[in-house]
């Protein structure tokens, strides 16, 4: 019939589909895109995106040597709170600017 798991009683099958349904509504897409004013900055960016690497599934990195600034684009799957804690935090150091975009799905 069912079995019981920290007090709510779970119908069989029915546990994996929640679960996979509860990983897909935690997480979302985003692109952050990070532009580095201060090239003494890279260090602190490059130890903030190695923090969160578990969450990075792509990074393009664009030398502008024209306006001498570098530009980074990070693509994450994490939960909202994290995305914003890396965008904000990496928005936070000097001479580096950031803005997430959140994907609907």
């Amino acid at each position: 019939m069912g079995e019981e798991r920290n007090g709510t009683r779970i119908e069989e099958g029915k546990e994996e589909r929640r679960s996979i349904k509860k990983e897909a509504m935690e997480t979302k897409i985003a692109v952050i895109g990070i532009i580095i004013e201060d090239k003494r900055q890279a260090e602190p960016v490059n130890g903030l995106l190695h923090q969160y690497a578990p969450y990075i599934i792509g990074r393009m990195g664009l030398p502008y040597e024209k306006r001498q600034v570098s530009i980074i684009s990070i693509v994450v799957d994490a939960p909202g709170d994290v995305i914003s804690a890396l965008s904000g935090k990496l928005g936070r150091l000097p001479g580096v600017s950031s803005k997430a975009i959140h994907s609907r799905v």
